[in-house]
């Protein structure tokens, strides 16, 4: 087989793969674009924005930050905060990528989200020598990606027209469902995703997402002690 056209192949994959996922992560995007409009930003520096930071939550909240006139300390802070786990991403992602160029590896990790991550974990347990491994991370990276900008900029566009009461945010918690579903494959992951999804809850009072962070890493211990159980 040509290796351009295995390469077009599973970069096909990748972007067949993350459809599904879009239909919760455009509507996220809506409310994105129509935030920064609220908050004072004029169309290009919105879009810019979007363009720059592409980090869903932690985007949100630093526009809703913004809003109120928060110290840009305080706005970095807790976009950082938020973004805790892209640390816990990037470790389970960099045995798969650390060969490749710094170019590559930079721009796997500006287009690293949630979905990605778990669109490549499932592959890449599934197939750990998977060819052209890359070209399937970008393929539902890139899906995503294009899928917030357009988003971003319809809700840009938009601005207060998107009525309040669409409840967009619906959109958020059925996305990371789509996510969890495909991974429930012995035990060990059910252990895990559900002491995941039950300390989000608990924890849901916790500020500035702190609650996500803890709940991974609670379903990281439990998985970790069903799996020593189970040895």
């Amino acid at each position: 087989m040509n290796t351009e056209v295995s390469r077009g192949a599973v970069w096909l994959e990748g972007a067949t793969r993350v459809l599904p996922l879009l239909i919760g992560v455009f509507p996220f995007a809506l409310i994105a674009g129509s935030t920064a409009i609220s908050v004072g930003l004029t169309p290009w520096e919105a879009i810019g924005f979007s363009l720059f930071i592409f980090a869903g939550a932690s985007q949100l909240a630093a526009l809703e930050l913004m809003g109120s006139h928060a110290p840009i300390y305080v706005v970095i802070v807790t976009a950082w905060i938020i973004n805790l786990r892209m640390l816990i991403y990037s470790a389970a992602m960099a045995p798969h990528f650390r060969h490749l160029t710094l170019r590559w590896r930079s721009l796997v990790a500006y287009l690293l989200t949630d979905q990605a991550f778990v669109l490549a974990s499932l592959r890449f347990e599934d197939e750990p020598r998977a060819p052209h491994k890359r070209y399937y991370y970008l393929g539902a990276a890139m899906g995503l990606w294009i899928t917030w900008q357009i988003g971003s900029a319809l809700g840009i566009v938009l601005g207060a027209r998107i009525p309040q009461d669409w409840s967009l945010d619906f959109a958020i918690p059925l996305t990371f469902i789509a996510l969890m579903v495909p991974a429930l494959k012995d035990r060990v992951a059910v252990a895990a995703s559900l002491s995941a999804g039950l300390s989000v809850l608990l924890l849901a009072w916790m500020p500035m997402n702190l609650g996500f962070i803890a709940a991974i890493a609670v379903g990281v211990v439990v998985g970790l002690l069903v799996e020593g159980g189970r040895s």
